[in-house]
C-alpha cells in the first residue's frame, strides 16, 4: 500500500509536533524498559498526554468556519466509497447514465443496509493528484447528475430507499459542462427528488458546495458531519465576488453560516453527526459507525410513514428554508 503525504494544517502543526515528541519519548522509555525509571517520569508523560488531548479537544471545538473548510478538504478524509464499503453489508457499484457517459465524480450503486436494499449516490473525490484528475476533484458533469437520476428513478420504481453522500466544491463549471446542460441536469434532479415516493436521506460528509451539492441534496432528512461545511459558494469565491479580494475569505466564511451548528439552527439540516476529535480522518471506523447508526435510525423512522406523508414533509421542509417574520417596532 502506497503511503500518501497529507498536508498538515497550520493550526494543527504545534499540537501534532508535540504529540510526535511525546511518542518518541514513550518509544525511548519502552526501548529501555529494563531500566527502572522513576515513577514521576512516567506520570509526567501521562499528564502531558492528558494535557495535549485537552488542548486538542478545545482546539477543534473552537475551529473557525474557514478552518473547518480546510479540514474537510484534506486528502485523507473518508470519501463516499469509504463510507459505503464500511456501512453497507454488501454493495455493488453501477455505472453510466445510459447516454454514453460515466462520470467518475459521482458514484452510484445498490447495497444492503440492516437487511434493507438501498440505492446510494455520492460525490467521489480522489485520494491523490492522479485520482483527483480522474474524479475531476469531485466536481460532477451533467452526465454525473443524469447517472444519479437514473439510479434514483430505479430506486423509486423498485421501492428502494435512497442514500446520498454530498462532498463537492461545486458542479463542474467548464464551458463543455454548460454546453451539455449542467443547469438543466441539476434542475431536473431537484424536481424529480421532490416527487419520489421512497425515503431519501442525504448526508454532507465533507464539503457541500453550491448547486453541485443540491443536485443530490433534496431529502426527507439531511444529515451533516460535525466539521463538514455546506454553502451556496466557497468563501474564496464569495470574497472575490463581493470585495474583489480573496484574502477576505475568513470574513465571507463567517457571514455565509457554513458550519453544521449554524445550519442546524437555520433549519437547513436536520441533524449533526458527531465526529472524532481531529475529524473523520482521525478515526474513520468511529465516524463510519456513528453514521451507520444514525442512518439506520432515521431510515426506520421514515419507513414508518406513508409515501404521501413523506412527500408532504419533504415539500414543507424545503419551503420553510429562508422563511422569516417581521414584527412592527413598539
Amino acid at each position: 500500500m502506497v503511503s500518501r503525504k497529507v498536508l498538515t494544517l497550520n493550526f494543527l502543526k504545534p499540537v501534532l509536533e508535540f504529540e510526535s515528541r511525546l511518542q518518541q519519548l514513550e518509544k525511548i522509555l519502552c526501548s529501555y524498559s529494563q531500566f527502572n525509571f522513576s515513577y514521576s517520569i512516567e506520570q509526567r508523560i501521562k499528564q502531558l498526554r492528558d494535557e495535549v488531548n485537552y488542548i486538542k479537544n478545545n482546539l477543534f471545538i473552537s475551529l473557525t468556519p474557514l478552518q473547518r473548510l480546510h479540514l474537510v478538504r484534506q486528502s485523507d478524509r473518508p470519501t463516499t466509497l469509504d463510507y459505503v464499503s464500511s456501512i453497507m453489508n454488501t454493495w455493488v457499484e453501477l455505472h453510466g447514465d445510459r447516454g454514453g457517459n460515466d462520470d467518475a465524480a459521482i458514484v452510484t450503486g445498490v447495497g444492503s443496509l440492516d437487511s434493507k436494499t438501498v440505492v446510494f449516490v455520492g460525490h467521489q473525490r480522489g485520494k491523490d493528484t492522479n485520482d483527483n484528475v480522474i474524479r475531476n476533484f469531485g466536481m460532477a458533469s451533467p452526465g454525473g447528475y443524469r447517472k444519479a437520476l437514473r439510479l434514483m428513478e430505479h430506486a423509486d420504481r423498485f421501492n428502494f430507499p435512497i442514500l446520498t453522500f454530498i462532498d463537492t466544491p461545486g458542479a463542474w463549471a467548464g464551458i463543455e459542462a454548460e454546453e451539455l446542460g449542467q443547469g438543466q441536469a441539476i434542475a431536473v434532479n431537484l424536481k424529480q427528488m421532490f416527487s419520489f415516493n421512497v425515503p431519501i436521506i442525504c448526508t454532507v460528509i465533507g464539503e457541500g458546495g453550491s448547486g453541485g451539492a443540491l443536485g443530490i441534496g433534496v431529502g426527507d432528512v439531511v444529515l451533516m458531519f460535525e466539521y463538514a461545511v455546506y454553502t451556496v459558494a466557497t468563501p474564496e469565491a464569495c470574497a472575490a465576488i463581493l470585495w474583489k479580494d480573496s484574502t477576505k475569505s475568513p470574513i465571507a466564511a463567517e457571514s455565509l453560516k457554513i458550519t453544521s451548528s449554524d445550519l442546524k439552527l437555520l433549519g437547513i439540516i436536520d441533524s449533526v453527526v458527531k465526529e472524532p476529535v481531529g475529524g473523520s480522518q482521525a478515526n474513520p471506523e468511529q465516524a463510519c459507525s456513528s453514521l451507520r447508526k444514525k442512518i439506520i435510525l432515521e431510515l426506520n423512522n421514515l419507513l414508518s410513514l406513508s409515501s404521501h406523508d413523506r412527500k408532504q414533509r419533504r415539500y414543507h421542509k424545503f419551503r420553510r428554508i429562508g422563511k422569516f417574520y417581521e414584527f412592527p417596532l413598539q
